[in-house]
């Protein structure tokens, strides 16, 4: 039996390098029953809006006297803010992006301690050759299929369509489509044929997880919102706000309303229960 002086210690240097990596997701605008003809959709742009709302926050106890809060309420709390709308002749926001699967789990891009390396390889090629990455490959599936990815664009849909391409050397290897919402969030399971492309989109990504195939896959998601509703990209952090800017900043590219890469992999990467 080791003793514990003769365990590795930890690692005071230790970063992983992520292995699901998607690009930008880009907002256009469209009419649902005409998704099939997507790729001449105009794009959805930001516009600011100057707004003259009402003070929402509570007052501190001292300051809890009728007088007070009267004139409080009075106050105006005017802004001006990003927003991004569907146009009124579009019902439909497309929200679409790339993902790629790298192989290489368990191996850190950093290690200041060669012998807790050695152990961690030896933990994570145990693991993968007596389990492999079926299980993991599934939930990200599913997070795919569900639409999790568009939040609270999600949220506000009638319908939401999600088609995934594989693409090898630029042309289409497999091709699934999904019915979002008949898949629930908190669960990772489906029925029927729903649960057959999931598993089928779930052995692509854990080939690609294991190192044994490129894997990338092209994500187009239709979200049926309504003629002219507001639709949510993601908002910038801004850390030096001069006094009367914006007081929300969205995120876009090339004047393109989107969503940060980030934000979609922690969707994606939304596995435990």
């Amino acid at each position: 039996m080791a003793k514990k002086d003769d365990a590795p210690k930890t690692a005071s240097v230790l970063a992983f390098e992520r292995k699901l990596d998607p690009s930008d997701a880009l907002f256009h605008a469209g009419d649902w029953d005409a998704r099939g003809q997507s790729a001449d959709w105009p794009a959805v742009t930001l516009r600011e809006k100057s707004v003259r709302g009402t003070i929402s926050n509570r007052l501190k106890a001292k300051d809890q006297d009728p007088a007070k809060l009267d004139a409080a309420i009075e106050n105006p709390n005017l802004q001006t803010v990003d927003v991004a709308t569907l146009p009124h002749d579009a019902d439909t926001l497309k929200a679409r992006f790339s993902l790629r699967v790298l192989g290489g789990a368990g191996k850190p891009s950093a290690c200041n301690n060669a012998a807790y390396e050695q152990r961690l390889s030896e933990a994570v090629t145990g693991y993968a050759s007596e389990h492999g990455f079926g299980t993991l490959a599934q939930r990200y599936a599913h997070n795919i299929a569900n639409g999790r990815f568009l939040w609270r664009n999600r949220l506000v849909a009638e319908e939401v369509e999600v088609r995934v391409r594989q693409l090898v050397k630029g042309k289409t290897e497999y091709e699934w489509t999904f019915d979002a919402l008949a898949f629930d969030l908190r669960r990772f399971e489906a029925h029927g044929a729903a649960q057959s492309s999931v598993d089928a989109l779930a052995a692509q990504i854990a080939d690609g997880l294991a190192g044994e195939q490129y894997a990338l896959f092209e994500i187009t998601a239709f979200a049926r919102v309504g003629a002219g509703q507001e639709v949510f990209p993601s908002q910038e952090l801004i850390l030096d706000r001069s006094r009367g800017d914006k007081s929300k900043t969205l995120y876009s590219v090339d004047g393109i309303a989107g969503m940060h890469s980030q934000k979609l992999g922690n969707a994606l990467r939304t596995v435990d229960t």
